[in-house]
């Protein structure tokens, strides 16, 4: 398989519909003049490209497998690194309202279980070498991201807490009880539907785990799944401001006014406090080395360490 190379940065590369890059037309456009959005995302660019070159040592080369989960609209010129559990579903959706050709005309008309079939969107990944190339130097890149053990709360609870979610419960839910409970009932042996929060920290910290097989992507850390040390990220927008960063963006490829970002109505979402409660029981020894595996996404996207954690 032929490796391909990194992006370089969008300033110099992407260029837009006039010919410009969409941060010089920003810069030109009125309505961006006072914008802080502008110098939060150059913030967040120089931050990632700073704790890159501290911690990697060594670039190596993208595999086709590194680049699945980057969705692509052809027509906007937009690669979307797609993370589980910080608004997927309805990125998804925006994207096939864009790539759609008239299709769909509000993302939030499109179900959510059609979102994540894999045929309704194209990656990255199912392109030729010299297209990916082209898209990686040419397309405008971004990537959203969440306080991470905020996100790994969130998919607990979706995956392991929820009745409808069996699949993952025999899957994943059977393994971490049989691994990790002492004398497990048989009853939880087979369905594999009752699996504590403790017990889904042991399953992550235990070796055998990823030696086995990679981590689902659901508790995959955005390193692994985006590689934003070897990708240019254009923008990195994060879930706490998901609205403005969603606009931004659509605004920076010139998408039609009518896509609108679905607004965000959910009372059940995982927040910082809820966070804390599942954490409470979790022991400082396990704590400090579950904040290791995730380090690296605290320290890429600017998150400070937890103030409910017992670890300093």
């Amino acid at each position: 398989l032929t490796p391909f190379s990194a992006s370089e940065d969008m300033r110099s590369t992407w260029q837009g519909k006039a010919g410009r890059s969409p941060l010089q037309a920003l810069y030109e456009s009125d309505q961006f003049e006072q914008s802080s959005l502008q110098a939060v995302h150059q913030q967040r660019r120089e931050m990632l490209s700073n704790v890159c070159s501290r911690y990697t040592r060594k670039r190596r080369l993208l595999q086709p497998d590194d680049l699945r989960h980057l969705v692509v609209d052809d027509t906007h010129g937009l690669l979307y690194c797609y993370v589980p559990k910080v608004a997927c579903t309805n990125w998804k959706r925006v994207m096939m309202v864009l790539t759609g050709q008239g299709k769909y005309q509000d993302p939030l008309d499109i179900p959510a279980h059609e979102a994540h079939v894999p045929s309704n969107l194209r990656t990255l990944s199912e392109y030729s070498v010299p297209e990916i190339n082209y898209r990686l130097r040419s397309y405008l890149k971004f990537v959203f991201v969440r306080e991470p053990f905020e996100r790994l709360v969130s998919a607990y609870r979706n995956k392991f807490t929820l009745s409808y979610n069996t699949a993952f419960h025999k899957r994943y839910g059977t393994k971490i009880i049989r691994r990790h409970r002492r004398e497990p009932s048989d009853r939880a042996l087979e369905r594999g539907d009752d699996v504590r929060f403790e017990e889904f920290v042991y399953y992550l910290l235990d070796p055998r785990t990823q030696q086995e097989e990679p981590f689902n992507e659901h508790w995959e850390r955005v390193h692994s799944l985006c590689h934003p040390c070897i990708i240019h990220y254009d923008v990195v927008g994060k879930y706490e401001t998901l609205a403005e960063d969603a606009n931004y963006i659509l605004q920076l490829v010139g998408a039609d006014t009518s896509v609108k970002f679905p607004a965000s109505s959910k009372t059940t979402r995982t927040t910082d406090d809820m966070t804390a409660q599942f954490f409470q029981d979790i022991s400082p020894f396990y704590q400090r080395r579950l904040f290791n595996l995730y380090k690296m996404d605290y320290l890429l996207f600017n998150y400070s360490i937890p103030s409910y954690l017992r670890i300093r």
